[in-house]
């Protein structure tokens, strides 16, 4: 694979700075679901792909690609930095960025059902 993105405008260790991971979210041959979430729980973006295989290159997580996405969805989110990791659905970094999420959906859920009381 080519090398992952980073965005480290402040010169601050790789190691230290919050992942956005692209992931296979499943779906059927030529149709897959790509997406990027940031370790937050926050998705950052999504794209249908026809193989696995194109999923880093069409979440733009390669290094050189469409700085326009970077700019409009991943910065804005981490403005002082960010690296960019391709996992699978059973990565632990990704596996707590999905329960956050979840998590995230179910708070908004029970708030929405309480409003409506």
């Amino acid at each position: 694979m080519s090398k992952l993105s980073v965005f480290n405008p402040n010169n601050q260790p790789i190691e230290s700075l919050p992942v956005i991971y692209g992931f296979n979210n499943g779906g059927s041959p030529g149709w897959y679901s790509a997406v990027a979430i940031a370790e937050d729980g926050e998705v950052l973006g999504d794209h249908a792909c026809s193989h696995e295989a194109f999923m880093p290159r069409d979440l733009v997580l390669i290094e050189g690609r469409r700085k326009d996405r970077h700019e409009k969805d991943y910065r804005p989110h981490y403005p002082n930095g960010y690296r960019m990791e391709f996992v699978s659905i059973d990565h632990p970094g990704l596996k707590k960025a999905l329960d956050i999420n979840n998590k995230k959906a179910d708070d908004a859920e029970a708030a929405k059902a309480a409003c409506a009381l």
